[in-house]
């Protein structure tokens, strides 16, 4: 067993849909189960678990009247009456990121519409119609990752209002106990913010649900891209003060570092949210992260293995696995098992699902197909032919073993579980080669507050590592003429794939629906071709737009 959420570990169980009415009832995480579990790598020895977070309703709709009450007998004032009762509800809310299917279905939407990926499944969901930007408002997938978020925001909403100064005081918490629960709040507050991130990116303009909504059960107007932009940094900028420091939480719990990296992110692709620049923000964000005292992994073949909770030196927030305790067939079960052609001694569990392949223009971009030179072309080649000829074959195109539930040692971890095949990989929200590449890309595009010197800097620790697994190596660096925003382009398909920036990087650079930059099966043709430009954002699902007479479908759906 791995490191999980909080010091006390936490069992956590795969979603079940609700019963069909449209009503949300959040229950707290009551159910006390203690027990000695075995180690992981000799974390936590005398650590047992504290409770199981409950199972998560996942609704149809978040537009209707929202209730919270819990149906498992426990109400909130007993819930809420103990820091303990707090912190296991707080502990639901870090458990809706890695279950849910959230990460596999925002993956989906992040990957499937560009070059980096393709499915085999032409499933009820529609992920195929991803690569063929033919998908519309109907698409049940596109639905999925909507009412996911809208309902993890509820469930934040749900936390904040048991976290007021108020219910705190009536419930007797003063001094560090009151103060924790303050804290907590302010995690919320990051997990909302960071979902309506995800909401502004994907969807542009969803509803803006609040505290206030929730407790008046009304139904939350509509919020414009621009407006929602200014929100997150709001909210972001207001709670940093009450995080702890960086890395000084507990592993899997966001922390002052966590905010400064959604910052870098968002600011730079404010000029798509809001059509004004903010790179000098990004700059000075990822500042921020980089002056914290994070460093690179030195083996870039160890970020996403199953004892990667070892890369606190480089992972800054991450949604965490455990197959014991986390329980999903998404998460990163989905990238290691869908990933096709990929054997079981490879990928640490059992035979490929047959499912996921990369277009031929991503391996086009690294030195060779395979890791002797470049250490991340970690890309499956047996069976695996490098052109997509159909996208419906999964032997069409070659795939990757990024993604292994082994350790570093190369050993399979043990399954405890039923199922004997699920992930222990941590997925990184953030880690800070991401926050390098925005560093360089908004020094690039003009900001202020860095330079160009550093920036090389930063790009050649990572390609340091690349080559040579040390980031302090000259082998594979590159002069400062070379760095030019295409280069940063591609550096980052080499650097970050299947790790869900493709469609959003794209999208930044104007080329997601455009003539100028095709793969294979761009807009469903084989060669590729250019897509109508409302295909840079995905609709609002047609169930929550009839549903929500306050909300206007995105244009040209």
């Amino acid at each position: 067993m791995k490191r999980a959420f909080f010091n006390n570990h936490i069992k956590l169980t795969e979603p079940t849909c609700c019963n069909g009415n449209k009503e949300t009832r959040i229950q707290p995480a009551s159910a006390i189960q203690n027990y000695s579990p075995q180690t992981k790598n000799g974390y936590f020895k005398n650590a047992f678990i504290l409770c199981q977070v409950m199972l998560i309703l996942f609704i149809l709709s978040c537009t209707d009247d929202l209730n919270r009450y819990p149906t498992n007998g426990i109400d909130n004032e007993e819930q809420y009456s103990t820091l303990d009762g707090y912190k296991q509800s707080l502990v639901t809310l870090y458990g809706t990121l890695a279950l849910n299917d959230f990460l596999r279905n925002w993956w989906n939407m992040q990957e499937l519409p560009t070059d980096e990926a393709v499915s085999t499944w032409d499933d009820p969901s529609g992920v195929l119609s991803y690569h063929k930007m033919n998908w519309t408002a109907d698409n049940s997938a596109i639905e999925l990752v909507y009412t996911s978020a809208m309902y993890d925001i509820t469930l934040c909403n749900n936390f904040l209002i048991e976290s007021s100064d108020g219910n705190i005081s009536s419930r007797g918490f003063t001094g560090d106990d009151a103060e924790t629960i303050q804290q907590y709040a302010a995690e919320a507050r990051f997990l909302k913010a960071y979902y309506y991130y995800i909401l502004m990116d994907v969807y542009g303009n969803p509803p803006m649900a609040t505290e206030e909504t929730l407790s008046n059960s009304e139904i939350p107007e509509q919020i414009s891209r621009k407006d929602l932009f200014a929100y997150i940094v709001s909210e972001l900028t207001e709670i940093e003060p009450s995080l702890a420091g960086p890395g000084q939480n507990e592993y899997g719990r966001a922390d002052q570092a966590a905010v400064w990296a959604l910052l870098s992110r968002i600011y730079l692709n404010g000029y798509v949210y809001t059509g004004t620049e903010y790179y000098t923000e990004a700059i000075t964000n990822s500042n921020k992260v980089i002056d914290a005292g994070y460093s690179l992994e030195t083996n870039y073949n160890w970020l996403m293995l199953a004892d990667n909770d070892l890369n606190t030196n480089e992972f800054i927030f991450t949604s965490n696995y455990d197959n014991e305790n986390t329980i999903t067939w998404g998460g990163t079960n989905y990238m290691a098992l869908g990933a096709a052609g990929v054997s079981k001694e490879v990928n640490g569990m059992s035979d490929t699902w047959s499912s996921l392949r990369i277009t031929q223009s991503i391996p086009a971009l690294f030195p060779s197909a395979d890791t002797t030179i470049d250490k991340r072309g970690e890309f499956w080649t047996t069976g695996q032919p490098l052109e997509v000829d159909e996208l419906a074959i999964s032997t069409n195109g070659y795939s990757t073993y990024k993604y292994r539930n082994l350790g570093r040692d190369g050993v399979a971890f043990t399954q405890n579980n039923q199922y004997n095949n699920i992930s222990d990989i941590d997925f990184p929200v953030f880690r800070l080669a991401e926050i390098y590449l925005n560093y360089a890309e908004a020094v690039l595009r003009g900001g202020e507050g860095g330079n160009k010197t550093t920036a090389l800097s930063y790009i050649n620790r990572m390609r340091g590592r690349a080559y040579a697994n040390n980031p302090g190596s000259s082998e594979g660096n590159i002069a400062v003429s070379d760095l030019t925003l295409d280069f940063i382009l591609d550096e980052r398909a080499r650097e970050l794939y299947w790790e869900g920036f493709r469609r959003t990087d794209l999208i930044r650079y104007g080329l997601l629906v455009s003539e100028d930059y095709l793969w294979a099966w761009k807009g469903g043709v084989k060669a590729g071709t250019g897509v109508d430009s409302k295909y840079n954002l995905f609709p609002l699902p047609t169930s929550e737009v009839l549903a929500n007479p306050k909300l206007t479908q995105n244009t040209g759906y």
